[in-house]
């Protein structure tokens, strides 16, 4: 059996700072210092998320502080012009807020993050519910996998299932996330699908897949 894929659950910050819709500016942005966090959910109820606040959104006032919009800039850029007059973590966060749950795969996380341009998630449950954040620097933990361990899980899930008859005829080697598998293999056609499932390990960095054919 292959080893279980990495999800969000295994890399998140499961100490979340979040506020409540009605936590005024200075509150938020005292939260944010303090904890050293660039955004925060905004939760209601049970810990429900509704919203993120970021600090683009905190610095829309700032923006413009000095700079008062002119009546066509104010209807080109309306939830600018609105957060910059606002007070509330209610007015200002962004909703419905992207979010994402623990059972995801990190890929799945990367591609949210991606396609809705955040550095963050927060991670519900099935009812919508704060269980904890992820960042795009929980999402590099994978890679700080140690290099035996990488060993290990490409021996047992990929040389050994594929090359049931002649895995000890192969050389598994890793330094620093690289996988190195060299050596003597009996079905050719299976080199290439041991180098594509190397390099779907999690942590695994690059693969240099040196295996030849023959008969042991």
């Amino acid at each position: 059996m292959t080893s279980r894929p990495f999800t969000v659950a295994d890399v998140m910050t499961k100490k979340v700072v979040a506020v409540l819709p009605r936590a005024d500016f200075k509150e938020i942005v005292t939260t944010m210092q303090r904890w050293r966090v660039t955004a925060v959910p905004v939760v209601e109820g049970e810990g429900r998320v509704i919203g993120v606040v970021s600090e683009a959104d905190l610095l829309l006032k700032e923006e413009f502080h000095e700079h008062r919009l002119g009546l066509i800039e104010q209807m080109r850029r309306p939830d600018a012009t609105a957060k910059a007059g606002s007070r509330r973590a209610e007015d200002l966060m962004t909703s419905p807020a992207v979010t994402v749950t623990s059972e995801a795969s990190l890929a799945q996380a990367a591609r949210l993050m991606a396609a809705h341009r955040v550095k963050r998630l927060p991670v519900v449950d099935g009812h919508g519910a704060i269980q904890g954040i992820v960042s795009r620097s929980d999402l590099l933990k994978v890679f700080l996998r140690p290099d035996e361990d990488l060993v290990a899980e490409v021996r047992r899930d990929v040389v050994e299932r594929l090359f049931p008859l002649s895995h000890r005829g192969v050389d598994v080697r890793v330094d620093a996330g690289v996988v190195t598998l060299s050596g003597t293999v009996r079905d050719s056609a299976l080199i290439p699908v041991a180098a594509r499932l190397a390099g779907a390990v999690e942590g695994v960095v690059d693969v240099r897949c040196e295996l030849t054919a023959g008969t042991e």
